[in-house]
């Protein structure tokens, strides 16, 4: 029997999708599944989902257990999935409402830039007790980590400790079911490699029956309206760089210097084709604090759908939602089946041209007791430098994180590409030094925050 333990088990949306398809694995139908949460509500949520979706599965051999313990939760586990968010919008709005009044207009602010670094220090503590947890009471079980920001976390993880961890985005398979779609070609006989860092990866083979696609997709691109604006900043990308990146236009907008300086240029590039409308503020930002008030019913719909009184409904509910690779991972750790996906590890002679020890985004191999990741070579030129440049700054981030230097954070988010198209040097001075003033008791573990 294996323990799978959900650490942020409130996050139902994600739980009972994953936790569906992991029992259409025989390998996983008896296993013990420990939710944990330290919202007691939320948990008492996950726990009624779960039960809903073990009866209406038929899934008897399978035990469900809660608790508000993390420690207890992670005891003797087998694989652990850590979704969690530490602080709410009271607290992580001020990483887009300050850079937003400094004229850096931020839509998502959970992967990079000002945003992203401030809710990774506010993180990594958290992720490192886990860790530490974890190499007490469950050394040889595999962490799968959906938190953001990915990359980050998962480099000061990486960095610290021996744990098996790898970081879990939907953004490389769900951009190639939509470019599939897009050239007419079945999803399962689309072949491609991809490889950079988390939220900018890159497809570095794009194939179909082993021909190029690449072509057909520059043409779709360049000549179809409804396809150019349903991604407008990555199809501008893909048409000046060549190569497909993986995450959101709403996304990407953020990462380089070329759509979000201008208001001009956000009202073109970043309105209506990206997925992500940033309205007054940021899009994500209204979004969680909407769905604060409406969680609940949301929940109370799902668990009473009728439709769960039909056990075969509940397997082929199940059967159909493998967008999350978590259950296929966990399957071939514990001793089924292999399975190759794109995980975020630590570039150990990977990628030749980013920084040794980056947190990287690559093909790997799950097989039992081991994740074995591809080697790649080096990236594309054309695609390198915002590569690269963040990929740095990432790794200044963790760096200052780790080590309480502010210094450090601040130089981070001086070479962010928006940031710098937009702002000054003192500028950014004064834009982080109210950003550490705003999360002053979220930091204990900076001394000072002169710089």
């Amino acid at each position: 029997m294996s323990r799978i333990a959900f650490i942020g088990a409130g996050s139902f949306g994600f739980t009972r999708t994953v936790l569906k398809d992991l029992l259409t694995y025989p390998l996983l139908q008896d296993s013990e599944i420990v939710l944990m949460d330290i919202h007691e509500g939320r948990l008492e949520m996950a726990r009624r989902c779960c039960e809903r979706i073990i009866q209406a599965g038929g899934y008897n051999k399978a035990t469900l257990k809660c608790t508000m313990d993390r420690r207890e939760a992670l005891r003797g586990a087998d694989a652990v999935l850590v979704t969690i968010l530490c602080g709410d919008t009271k607290v992580w709005q001020h990483d887009i409402l300050i850079p937003k009044k400094y004229g850096v207009d931020i839509n998502v602010g959970d992967t990079r830039g000002p945003a992203g670094v401030f809710r990774a220090l506010r993180t990594i503590p958290t992720m490192l007790d886990i860790c530490k947890d974890m190499e007490e009471l469950c050394p040889d079980a595999v962490m799968l980590n959906y938190t953001n920001p990915m990359a980050m976390l998962c480099h000061a993880m990486q960095r610290r400790s021996f744990i098996n961890t790898t970081g879990l985005c939907h953004s490389v398979q769900g951009t190639a079911m939509m470019l599939a779609k897009w050239v007419k070609v079945p999803y399962e006989e689309l072949d491609y490699t991809c490889a950079g860092i988390n939220h900018l990866s890159w497809y570095l083979e794009l194939k179909h029956k082993n021909k190029d696609i690449y072509p057909k997709l520059r043409k779709a691109v360049s000549s179809k309206a409804d396809i150019y604006n349903e991604e407008q900043v990555r199809n501008e990308m893909f048409l000046a760089l060549g190569y497909y990146v993986t995450e959101s236009s709403g996304h990407n907008s953020e990462y380089n210097w070329w759509f979000r300086k201008r208001p001009d240029l956000i009202e073109k590039y970043c309105t209506h084709g990206t997925g992500w409308n940033p309205g007054e503020y940021a899009y994500i930002l209204n979004c969680y604090r909407a769905r604060e008030k409406t969680w609940k019913q949301e929940f109370e719909d799902w668990v009473n759908n009728p439709d769960w009184n039909d056990p075969k409904k509940g397997r082929q509910m199940a059967q159909g939602e493998r967008h999350e690779y978590a259950s296929a991972i966990i399957n071939a750790y514990l001793g089924g089946e292999m399975f190759r996906f794109n995980g975020n590890v630590s570039n150990q002679g990977i990628i030749d041209n980013l920084p040794e020890g980056a947190c990287v985004e690559v093909p790997i191999l799950a097989s039992r007791r081991k994740l074995q990741a591809f080697r790649v070579g080096k990236l594309p030129m054309s695609v390198l430098p915002l590569t690269h440049l963040s990929a740095v700054n990432e790794m200044l981030a963790v760096e200052g994180a780790l080590s309480g230097n502010a210094e450090l954070v601040f130089q981070a988010i001086v070479n962010d590409p928006l940031t710098a198209a937009v702002l000054s040097l003192e500028e950014i001075r004064s834009m982080v030094k109210e950003m550490f003033a705003k999360n002053k008791k979220f930091l204990p573990q900076f001394d000072s925050f002169k710089f």
